[in-house]
């Protein structure tokens, strides 16, 4: 089968993943094998493409926002699997939780004391054929395409995560800084939840996006407002924006930081987090996080704005993901469903 392998990591514009041949995999006890449809490019890719995140397994296929049908099932002998052969499915960042941690048991599993994540801890989706904990699959509603569901599988769902964690109201005046894949999505939600949403992004080209999809203002960080955000969530993985985000934010406010890497956070003026103001990060999603959303997303619906590659053109997606010319989220088209 086709896949595009990472032994070395580098920048992507030195193209670092290369297009090779490995074995169709055989899926051990609880795990089902796919028939690999599409992959959603997400920043996290770029971050182990270029080094930025060292995967414990080298080398590495990337990809954690697959779609892909069911092509073989090995069920635990005492436990009857949730899924079946033929049956469309998706696999996100968390491949699987211990079960056994005090998060784990308090429903925090996204806080795992020993969590594998795909396409970093195990082979992901920019190949033909992948292998999935079966406990982990996601169930996908069947309003959505193979390539507009690939996106909702990371991006969307912890961009949802994200809402959670800023506690967002319906009704809420919401404020997103940066505007890729995760918050385009996430405005989508938020404007089902009756939320007025302002959007912070330097891309003239990604301003426009955002008021196309329903933001009530966009402009720069750094630019004031027409209203005070009673929440902010940051999702450019550059910690300047958390002085901007904490400058518009009402008394009592949250930002949510939902990035897995950041180049730091700047020193900034405690009058910017007085009157209880509050930061939190966001660490991955919970198998509920990843159903909700799911069903949020067929229900609003939610529509992803997408970019299509062929597989053999990932390393072109990331290049592009890097320089922000991608609208909304890039995504390998790597078959048809039959």
């Amino acid at each position: 089968m086709r896949a595009m392998y990472l032994e070395k990591a580098g920048p992507a514009d030195s193209k670092p993943l290369m297009l090779t041949s490995l074995s169709v995999p055989a899926p051990k006890p609880g795990e089902a094998r796919l028939r690999v449809l599409a992959c959603g490019v997400c920043h996290t890719d770029l971050h182990i493409v270029e080094g930025e995140l060292s995967p414990p397994k080298m080398p590495i296929v990337p990809g954690h926002q697959i779609v892909g049908i069911v092509d073989e099932v090995n069920p635990l002998p005492e436990k009857p699997a949730k899924v079946k052969v033929g049956e469309r499915v998706g696999v996100p960042w968390l491949y699987r939780s211990c079960g056994k941690c005090e998060y784990c048991l308090s429903g925090k599993e996204n806080l795992c004391n020993a969590p594998m994540f795909t396409g970093f801890s195990v082979d992901g989706g920019y190949e033909e054929y992948m292998l999935a904990h079966i406990d982990f699959l996601v169930k996908i509603p069947d309003t959505l395409s193979d390539t507009e569901a690939a996106p909702l599988l990371c991006a969307g769902i912890i961009g949802h995560r994200s809402l959670k964690v800023a506690g967002v109201r319906p009704g809420d005046t919401v404020g997103l800084f940066g505007f890729g894949a995760s918050a385009h999505l996430a405005l989508q939600e938020a404007r089902g939840l009756g939320c007025s949403v302002q959007v912070f992004t330097r891309s003239p080209k990604h301003q426009k996006l955002a008021m196309e999809l329903g933001a009530t203002w966009a402009g720069r960080p750094g630019d004031v407002p027409p209203k005070l955000c009673d929440e902010c969530i940051t999702f450019a993985p550059v910690g300047s924006v958390i002085p901007h985000a904490l400058g518009v934010l009402k008394r009592g406010g949250a930002v949510a930081i939902n990035a897995v890497h950041l180049d730091g956070i700047p020193e900034f003026p405690y009058s910017l987090v007085y009157w209880e103001r509050k930061i939190s990060s966001v660490a991955n999603a919970t198998r509920q996080d990843a159903e909700e959303f799911m069903e949020i997303a067929g229900r609003i619906p939610i529509r992803p704005v997408v970019e299509v590659y062929p597989l053999e053109e990932a390393n072109e997606a990331l290049i592009a993901l890097k320089h922000g010319t991608i609208q909304g989220a890039a995504v390998l088209q790597i078959a048809d469903r039959l």
